[in-house]
C-alpha cells in the first residue's frame, strides 16, 4: 500500500511537471499606446474576450508604455500578436523574420494625419501649409508614430526643405495623439500633428473645444494600422493557427468592438501593403 501511494505521488508530480498542451497556452497581445491607457485597456480587454471565444484558447491583453516597448515585447516573444501603427509594424517585422501583417481596418488603406493649430495663431484650413508656420512651436505625437510623426515630418520636409528642428522655434513629442490635441488646445504648443481618427472621435465625444483649436491641413492618404502576428505561432498552437487568428479578426462584426478602434470592419493585410511606409521611413532616415 505504501509503495502504491509513493508510485501515485510520483506519477502525479510527473504529470504536473509536464509542459501544458498548446491549447492551454495563453496568446498574449498588445497595442501601441496611441491614446489614453485606461481607454485602451477597456477596449482591448473586450477584444481579448472575443478572441478567446473564437480561438478556443486563453487570450490576454497586456498594456505597454510606449511604441518602442510594444516593438520590444513583440521581438522578445512576450506578445505574439500586436495592433501596430504602420511604422511600428514595419519595425517589428524587420526584427522578427517571418512575422506577418494579417489584418487592417477598412480605413487603414487610406489613412491621414491632421495638422492642427491653436486659434491664437490665426491660421485657418487651407490646401497647403502656410509659410507663416515657420518659427512657431510644434508637437508631434510619439517619436515612433506613423500618423503623429513619420508622415507629418515627411510632408514638412517635402514642402519646406528643412527639418522640423530648423523650421520651428521648438519641437516636442507628446507621446500620443490625445495628448497632442490637449497640448495644442491649451496653447502649450501652437501647432501639432495628430491621427485623424483620434481627432474625429474626440471631437464627437466633446473633448475638443473648437473655439480654441482646429484642423488647418490634412496629409494625402497612406497605409497605417494593422494587426501583426509572429511567424512562429503555428509551431506553438498548431498548423493553420495564423489563418485562424486572421479569420477571427476579419469576422469581428460587433459594432461595440469595432467602434472602440474605431473601424467599420477589418480586412486582409499583407507585409507588402506597408512598403510605402518603409520607403518613407528610409527617406527621412527613421529606418536605416
Amino acid at each position: 500500500m505504501a509503495l502504491l501511494r509513493i508510485f501515485t505521488f510520483l506519477s502525479l508530480a510527473l504529470f504536473l511537471s509536464l509542459p501544458a498542451s498548446s491549447n492551454s497556452k495563453t496568446l498574449v497581445f498588445s497595442a501601441i499606446p496611441d491614446q489614453d491607457q485606461s481607454a485602451l485597456t477597456q477596449r482591448f480587454s473586450k477584444v481579448a474576450d472575443y478572441l478567446s471565444k473564437q480561438l478556443g484558447i486563453k487570450v490576454k491583453y497586456v498594456p505597454v508604455k510606449s511604441y518602442a516597448a510594444a516593438i520590444t515585447a513583440f521581438r522578445n516573444n512576450q506578445v505574439q500578436l500586436a495592433w501596430f501603427g504602420g511604422l511600428s509594424g514595419v519595425r517589428a517585422r524587420l526584427l522578427v523574420p517571418g512575422s506577418q501583417a494579417i489584418a487592417q481596418g477598412a480605413e487603414d488603406t487610406q489613412f491621414k494625419s491632421y495638422f492642427i493649430a491653436h486659434h491664437s495663431t490665426g491660421l485657418q484650413a487651407a490646401d497647403k501649409l502656410p509659410e507663416s508656420i515657420r518659427g512657431k512651436t510644434f508637437t508631434f505625437g510619439s517619436k515612433g508614430s506613423t500618423s503623429g510623426r513619420l508622415m507629418p515630418e515627411f510632408y514638412l520636409r517635402r514642402q519646406f526643405g528643412q527639418s522640423p528642428q530648423q523650421l520651428f522655434k521648438r519641437v516636442g513629442f507628446s507621446g500620443n495623439h490625445s495628448r497632442t490635441i490637449a497640448l495644442v488646445q491649451s496653447g502649450a504648443y501652437q501647432l501639432g500633428a495628430t491621427n485623424y481618427k483620434v481627432w474625429e472621435k474626440e471631437l464627437k465625444q466633446g473633448k475638443i473645444d473648437a473655439s480654441k483649436v482646429s484642423v488647418i491641413w490634412q496629409t494625402p492618404s497612406y497605409p497605417d494600422y494593422q494587426w501583426t502576428i509572429r511567424g512562429d505561432v503555428d509551431n506553438r498552437w498548431g498548423k493553420g493557427f495564423t489563418r485562424r487568428v486572421q479569420k477571427a479578426l476579419l469576422d469581428m462584426k460587433d459594432p461595440e468592438l469595432l467602434a472602440a478602434f474605431p473601424r467599420r470592419a477589418f480586412i486582409p493585410a499583407s507585409n507588402q501593403d506597408y512598403q510605402p511606409i518603409l520607403d518613407t521611413a528610409r527617406e527621412i532616415s527613421l529606418i536605416d
